[in-house]
């Protein structure tokens, strides 16, 4: 059966046991390629899409619409087409059989730890390769209000052949609820410390929202650790930002009062579900979050609502390879602050989380950027 590939149901995040499938965007008998939609898993906090991890044809559907599978058991099987049905029948019978008797081995998921910089805790998740092995190093940086889980769809495929960090910032997730002056300067020095804690000499940072001004802050203040940045909706560029959003995130005490500000942050506002705001919502009622939360909103917004992070010259000191994403109906903030910038991916249908509505777009860029770090350095090394 070594033709015959098993498509798993993921982990997509720490506290994931299970997943629904809500749609399978294939059917028996197509021809698939590696990275082409394949499902639509729902993880109880949002629902995400799963991608194809092989070419061949889909040869049998496990787990059918509206089943809860529990992670790492097999929901479909792909094979080239020469591969015989007897052979597929007998790798689905052991799958089937495997889910009736809940036998199913869940897939590792990722290592959580801790550092300490500057007085604080921070808490990461690494999927991938060791550290301290010689595979690239990511580092995933959230934005205002977020935590190292919004990168659930991003840290697997990114984790294929790399080392990938997802951080909680400073008074964010499960990290020290301490942002001190809550300056950028602050907040990059904290990925700073976070890379030197972990012995990482140089890594491609990835940041969203607040978390792209912080590591493009970061590259500024030390670009020889930085291999490339990858910007997605970044704050600090242009001047439209919707204060309405940040001002009610930060004041809502209840779901009714949060829900119609999550909304603004997908494009699609079904994915807005009670799970999502009842985790924001747990993380908001923690023991300092309020100010927290009302001392970086000092960092992004003026007295007058007028953006308070200007980081285009920050970036100027940045020499290496740099690549942005943003959804085109970002209502947070929106694409159109992306003009001054270059090399620009505008995903359509997106909004500010595009990293959650459509992961692949973000993976894709990482990758490229990180490929045209790579032949940089060899085009700088020495011959010998």
């Amino acid at each position: 059966m070594a033709d015959i590939q098993r498509v798993t149901m993921p982990k997509w995040g720490l506290s994931m046991k299970t997943g629904r499938i809500t749609d399978w965007l294939a059917t028996e008998g197509d021809d698939i390629t590696e990275g082409d939609d394949l499902v639509d898993i729902d993880t109880d906090k949002i629902t995400g899409t799963l991608e194809s991890p092989g070419s061949g044809v889909l040869r049998r559907v496990i787990a059918p619409t509206g089943e809860d599978v529990p992670v790492g058991a097999t929901i479909a099987l792909v094979a080239p087409a020469s591969v015989a049905d007897a052979e597929v029948d007998e790798a689905a019978e052991a799958a089937l059989r495997e889910l009736a008797e809940g036998v199913v081995e869940e897939a590792a998921g990722p290592v959580t730890g801790t550092v300490e910089v500057d007085g604080r805790k921070l808490s990461y998740a690494t999927l991938g390769e060791p550290s301290g092995s010689d595979s690239e190093v990511v580092v995933l940086v959230h934005g205002y209000g977020g935590d190292k889980n919004s990168w659930l769809f991003v840290q697997e495929p990114l984790a294929d052949g790399r080392t990938v960090h997802a951080l909680d910032l400073p008074g964010h997730g499960e990290s020290t609820k301490d942002v001190g002056d809550g300056s950028l300067t602050t907040l990059a020095n904290a990925v700073l410390g976070f890379l030197e804690t972990l012995n990482v000499t140089k890594a491609h940072l990835v940041g969203h929202s607040l978390g792209g001004a912080v590591v493009v802050a970061a590259a500024a203040a030390q670009p020889a650790k930085v291999s490339s940045l990858t910007l997605v909706a970044p704050a600090g560029f242009g001047d439209r930002i919707n204060t309405g959003y940040l001002r009610g995130f930060a004041t809502a005490t209840s779901r009714r009062d949060l829900k119609p500000h999550l909304g603004a942050l997908f494009a699609d506002p079904d994915l807005v579900t009670r799970r999502l705001a009842d985790d924001l919502l747990k993380y908001k009622r923690l023991d300092g979050v309020d100010r927290v939360l009302a001392k970086l909103l000092a960092t992004l917004l003026e007295d007058d609502d007028t953006p308070a992070l200007h980081v285009a010259p920050l970036l100027a000191q940045y020499e290496g390879p740099v690549t942005v994403v943003w959804g085109s109906e970002d209502a947070v903030l929106p694409a159109e602050n992306a003009a001054g910038l270059t090399n620009v991916h505008r995903v359509e249908n997106a909004g500010h989380l595009v990293h959650l509505e459509k992961p692949s777009a973000v993976v894709e860029a990482v990758v490229e950027v990180a490929g045209e770090a790579a032949a940089g350095a060899t085009e700088a090394s020495p011959r010998p």
